[in-house]
């Protein structure tokens, strides 16, 4: 989801953003609850019918979050009794899921009752329009429009609606099984949900592909909406992959993989001279981005975002493949173009089958990396090793994130103002420019400060997720051939580390 709620003290009703709502459980228009799901898919229904689009297909699905049984029936219900033909997924799953649902039976919309990576106390509804895609402008500022204009809760209509069976995830999952590229199997998985929806999935899905050395993390496996042995269930925060790593680093495994709560992200962790690591978005990007050209068709297009790295930009240069940069969230990425064949961004969302799933997938992404790592093992090597050949290649990108959390959005746009009214000259030892997006015309507009030099580059942005302000930090060394491998990552680090510092600052 690319926009989180955050109300006020005079109960402002959430807002309607770019893939629905998301905000905290609780009573009146400022939080979610039944009431609120009722007047906004009543809203939604009135926006399609008047596209002439009533009567069509609308998929509903949830996760197993606090309400989210509850929201999704009275989702189907109103949608029901508005007159759609309501398709609701069985039972709780994963929201690439719902996202294939809709693409596959073409339906006019789709609605995944979830709050992705948030807190417990938080759920969300999220909305799938465009062949599975996230909504774009005008559509979200035209429902919450219509949402407006619907009356009291108890007065909408409300009709019975019955759960599909399992065909959709059947088809869901003999799609990824045939995503790997090798044949190579001998791999052995450690791989946690964070108490979310997508551990039987993962697992199915993995088994499927001819995957079956799988271990999870028993006391995550199973979704709990209170997410007991995780500060935040999000892959990226410290501590929330510790389970896995330990788990891992036991079996002996060759790869770690972590979903979030609604399994659209897919965190990776690989073993190293140092014990085992999480790899960085961005790392597993450029990984999944090189797979993925190896076998694609002629003219492909591979894409990231603003805020990503600029290694995947020169793999596909090299491989004679198109690049384009879009703005953060998959309803930019997935638009990026024609012939598009992947696409990530550094939030541990990547996209690996565009023709099916029109947004981030964390269980194809799961599939695909361990058809890589298996490949590579039959070869006596390793996803770190190929990252230490795009090193090689295309100089050593070392990136991080530095992000303060605040109590209100308003409080960002103070924190954005005080960065454009003392803008650096420099950074890391390295002349930069500054750019600021609000300045843009056209696509590439939003609310960034790109701080650019030849080897540094910092973008600093409001997250559209939670209320935090990010800054995006990487730093470019050259390196002469594979001996000087070790000093130019030294110098990275230590650019890297003058790139935070000022960062925290801010």
């Amino acid at each position: 989801m690319t926009n989180e709620t955050v109300t006020d003290e005079s109960g402002t009703p959430l807002t309607f953003g770019t893939a629905g709502l998301r905000g905290p459980l609780g009573p009146g228009p400022g939080a979610m609850n039944v009431d609120t799901v009722v007047r906004t898919t009543a809203g939604l229904a009135s926006w399609l019918q008047a596209r002439c689009l009533g009567g069509s297909t609308v998929v509903v699905g949830r996760d197993a979050r606090h309400g989210s049984r509850e929201f999704a029936t009275a989702t189907a219900e109103v949608l029901a009794a508005a007159g759609f033909d309501v398709v609701v997924l069985p039972r709780p799953l994963p929201t690439p899921v719902l996202a294939f649902a809709v693409r596959r039976l073409r339906a006019a919309a789709g609605v995944q009752i979830t709050a992705s990576h948030n807190p417990a106390t938080d759920n969300g509804y999220k909305v799938y329009t465009d062949g599975g895609a996230q909504l774009i402008a005008p559509a979200d500022r035209e429902i919450e429009h219509a949402i407006a204009a619907v009356g009291p809760a108890l007065a909408v209509p409300r009709a019975p609606a019955t759960p599909t069976d399992d065909a959709l995830l059947t088809e869901y999952l003999a799609r990824v099984a045939a995503l790997p590229h090798g044949s190579n199997r001998d791999l052995r998985i450690a791989l946690t949900p964070l108490h979310g929806v997508g551990g039987d999935t993962a697992v199915a899905a993995l088994t499927a592909a001819g995957f079956t050395d799988l271990h999870t993390v028993t006391s995550q496996f199973d979704p709990d909406p209170d997410f007991p042995t995780v500060r935040f269930p999000n892959p990226e925060e410290d501590g929330a992959t510790d389970a896995l790593l330990e788990l891992a680093e036991s079996v002996g495994a060759d790869l770690a993989i972590a979903l979030d709560p609604d399994a659209d992200r897919c965190a990776v962790g690989v073993p190293g001279p140092d014990g085992w690591r999480m790899l960085r978005g961005d790392e597993t990007g450029v990984l999944l981005g090189d797979h993925v050209l190896a076998t694609a068709g002629p003219d492909p297009l591979v894409a990231t975002t603003i805020v990503s790295s600029q290694l995947l930009a020169k793999v596909a240069a090299a491989r004679g493949a198109r690049f384009a940069e879009t703005l953060t969230g998959f309803k930019w990425l997935v638009r990026a173009g024609a012939g598009l064949v992947y696409a990530y961004e550094e939030a541990l969302g990547h996209c690996v089958d565009p023709e099916a799933v029109r947004d981030k997938d964390g269980i194809s992404a799961a599939v695909l990396v361990a058809d890589l790592a298996a490949g590579l093992k039959a070869r006596g090597r390793c996803l770190p090793d190929v990252l230490d050949d795009y090193a090689v290649e295309f100089g050593v990108h070392a990136g991080d994130q530095v992000s303060r959390r605040v109590g209100h959005q308003r409080e960002l746009a103070d924190l954005m103002a005080r960065l454009r009214a003392d803008l650096p000259l420099s950074l890391a030892g390295d002349e930069v420019t500054a750019e600021d997006l609000l300045a843009r015309r056209g696509a590439l507009r939003t609310d960034a400060v790109v701080l650019r030099g030849e080897r540094t580059r910092m973008v600093v942005r409001p997250s559209g997720t939670e209320p935090k302000l990010k800054c995006y930090l990487e730093v470019v060394v050259d390196v002469d051939d594979r001996s000087g491998l070790d000093r130019a990552r030294a110098e990275a680090a230590r650019r890297l580390s003058e790139l935070r510092d000022y960062a925290r600052e801010l």
